[in-house]
């Protein structure tokens, strides 16, 4: 039975394949693309085709909205910085293979005073993003995320040379003091920073520690409310980052947030939850069965109901691995709402909502997925119906 059928030229057709839709899965049919669009899908055979997926699943590109991982690009190695365009085609090239199709390149918006080589230079990498698209060296499409720790005496003045630029999705409020969120157990940030490698002693991290703290008291509250503001009057969607505890979720609720970004407890899990604002994890949590910092697991989140989205962080094959992955670890889940975790609800989030799916009429960004030996690999993708890995 064919749901859709459609005769264009310029029409790329792949045939043979299980099709991940929105709320099911087509076990064995067909995806028509016509001038960068979806343009009809079904079950069976077509009677010829462009593609043969060879029982490859074919789903949408995936959309990430929150990775650091442009950085490891830019500055591979301590005190060496890569030219930053070569560093933003490279780690595109990474985002791509691993069935990335649109990206918010997570940017730090601040800088610490004592620590400069932490530095993210955000204007900067902002600039080549934008250099590398302009010259059409891209093969995702990419927007910013404005990462914004709100203790920084600067990190308004710095949010606010960038949030102008219409390439801007979204806003995070940060806040990682000792003994705040993520960061409760100050053991847990002195372990954080022995596995960074940052080479600071004890005695070293005392001092850091003691800044930041006075830091958080002068400038939280004030930076809060301005960063706030500043997002509110762009209509750049806001997320919240690392909630804990009742108050942490009082304060997104108030800021109207969009995205709850790595809950680190069950108690912030439910109330965000209850509040209607999504609810973000992080896909290496997924693949490597709990947090890295000792927080709640995702998959214990997924089996409460409480999983909308899944990022990749530090680990951009991490999200198409960590998505297939939930409904063994979140039996509840199927696999079409599991790849909604990574396609169509983080698009939603940020106002994306011509792509996400498949649907006649949706943009063509699609990826080939090969099972082997329970890995996946991203075998073809397609942005815009233009196969570009």
């Amino acid at each position: 039975m064919r749901e859709k059928n459609v005769t264009r030229s310029n029409e790329t057709i792949i045939r043979n394949a299980r099709v991940v839709l929105a709320d099911r899965v087509i076990e064995h049919g067909w995806v028509a693309c016509a001038n960068g669009i979806i343009a009809g899908y079904g079950e069976g055979d077509t009677p010829s085709a462009d593609v043969d997926a060879q029982g490859d699943m074919i789903m949408p590109g995936l959309v990430e909205l929150h990775t650091d991982h442009l950085g490891m690009h830019y500055v591979p190695r301590p005190k060496v910085h890569w030219d930053p365009v070569s560093a933003v085609v490279s780690y595109d090239g990474q985002l791509a293979i691993c069935g990335i199709t649109t990206v918010l390149d997570s940017l730090r918006v601040w800088r610490e005073p004592g620590m400069e080589e932490a530095d993210g230079q955000a204007a900067l990498l902002a600039d080549a993003i934008g250099a590398a698209r302009d010259a059409d060296i891209l093969r995702a499409d990419h927007y910013l995320h404005l990462r914004c720790e709100i203790p920084m005496p600067d990190v308004v003045a710095d949010a606010m040379e960038l949030v102008g630029r219409p390439d801007v999705r979204l806003m995070s409020l940060m806040d990682h003091t000792p003994g705040q969120r993520q960061f409760r157990d100050e053991g847990k940030m002195r372990d954080y920073f022995r596995g960074k490698g940052s080479g600071k002693t004890d005695a070293q991290l005392d001092v850091l520690f003691k800044q930041r703290i006075e830091l958080q008291k002068t400038y939280a509250a004030s930076n809060m409310r301005r960063i706030v503001s500043l997002a509110h009057s762009h209509g750049i969607p806001l997320a919240s980052h690392d909630d804990t505890t009742e108050e942490n979720v009082v304060d997104a609720i108030r800021d109207k947030v969009a995205v709850a970004e790595f809950p680190t407890t069950l108690e912030a899990a439910q109330g965000l939850h209850k509040a209607g604002i999504g609810i973000l994890m992080g896909a290496p949590n997924v693949v490597r069965g709990g947090s890295h910092s000792g927080n709640i697991a995702a998959a214990d989140l997924a089996r409460e109901g409480l999983l909308d989205i899944l990022s990749s962080d530090y680990v951009p094959s991490s999200l198409l691995m960590g998505a297939l992955q939930l409904p063994e670890r979140a039996p509840g889940i199927e696999l079409a709402a599991a790849i909604r975790t990574v396609t169509k609800r983080p698009a939603e989030a940020v106002g994306l909502t011509d792509r996400g799916e498949i649907a006649v009429g949706k943009r063509a960004d699609l990826i080939r997925v090969h099972m082997a030996y329970d890995v996946p690999a991203v075998r073809s993708v397609w942005r815009e119906g233009q196969r570009v890995a």
